[in-house]
């Protein structure tokens, strides 16, 4: 049975004197006492050191000499004991974005872990799936009718480049228009871009505008398919490609409809929200594409209250006097 408690008999590690005491697990404990009353021989000296020990003696003699063996402590038995993480006392740091998970460096290991092990779910609770090129073109059919849009493919996401190798690539597979930091471009006319400045660009693969009847006013349907299904499927697939299994659908006149994310590899089937592939960056508040976009990662805000702010003379009368200081007329 899992125990309740750390129970350290006969410690007389440095200055202790053979003490047993108990301390509950899963709680905050505190070790309070005067300089030299040996809190620190406890709680580092031996507690930590001994489960640390304990964690290093049961990995493979492989992995034991790339860690440093700790010697046992001076202490008759300690049982309830898990491995230990210590952080060291030094000054407070005053740094927003230093917390106990970056310090000890577990931080680290948790992103790895929810990025390859984790199920991602929606806003709304269902777990998000890979969607095929076939859901991706029905869900574009289903649109309202006569509803024009552009169908993009991502190559280039919030990243530092010029954009000029980018642009002779697309070039040469036969586009003729992309979308940068969401401004549509001609090839000709794309400029070179601040090599220092994070850029998105999407290459436009087709132009659609959904049908959901024929020209004589038949309705699409299984009996009566849509003819430019195939089409458009070729051009899902194209899109995939060069997004590397992402197409974006954007509105052809701006705002006509919110832009949609499609992956074929995560995609919630009930409401169509679609995110990323997991990434360790994904679980990072330090990252752009972790953070909260509010926030920025750091839990709080800025603003400024108009109410407190103080107005002070204009830049035109300061200047003003100063040159009547220096003697101008």
């Amino acid at each position: 049975m899992p125990q309740d408690a750390i129970v350290v008999r006969g410690a007389r590690e440095h200055n202790l004197k053979n003490i047993t005491v108990e301390l509950p697990r899963d709680r905050l404990v505190v070790i309070t006492g005067l300089s030299g009353s040996g809190k620190s021989s406890l709680a580092f000296d031996t507690i930590y050191a001994e489960g640390q020990r304990r964690y290093v003696e049961s990995l493979s003699a492989y992995a034991r000499q790339f860690l440093g063996q700790m010697e046992k402590p001076d202490v008759d038995q300690i049982d309830g004991l898990s491995p230990a993480i210590s952080i060291d006392q030094k000054g407070a740091s005053r740094n927003p974005r230093s917390t106990v998970g970056t310090v000890t460096e577990v931080y680290d290991h948790l992103r790895l872990l929810f990025a390859r092990v984790g199920h991602p779910h929606c806003p709304f609770g269902h777990e998000i799936a890979r969607m095929t090129v076939q859901q991706i073109v029905d869900r574009i059919l289903a649109m309202p009718d006569g509803t024009r849009l552009l169908l993009l493919g991502p190559v280039i996401q919030d990243r530092k480049t010029e954009g000029d190798r980018v642009f002779d690539q697309v070039r040469k597979q036969g586009f003729v228009r992309v979308r940068v930091d969401g401004d549509l471009l001609d090839l000709d006319d794309a400029p070179s871009l601040d090599k220092y400045k994070r850029h998105t660009i999407e290459v436009v693969v087709d132009r659609v505008v959904v049908r959901s009847a024929d020209e004589d006013g038949a309705a699409f349907g299984p009996e009566h398919p849509n003819p430019d299904a195939s089409r458009l499927a070729d051009s899902v697939e194209t899109a995939i490609r060069l997004g590397e299994g992402v197409v974006i659908v954007a509105p052809a006149d701006p705002g006509a409809f919110p832009e949609q994310r499609f992956s074929e590899r995560y995609s919630c089937p009930i409401d169509g929200s679609t995110i990323d592939e997991l990434e360790p960056r994904s679980f990072s508040f330090n990252s752009p594409h972790g953070a909260c976009p509010e926030c920025t990662g750091l839990g709080v805000r800025l603003e400024f209250d108009p109410e407190r702010i103080i107005p002070t003379r204009t830049s035109a009368s300061r200047r003003v006097r100063w040159r009547r200081g220096r003697g101008s007329p």
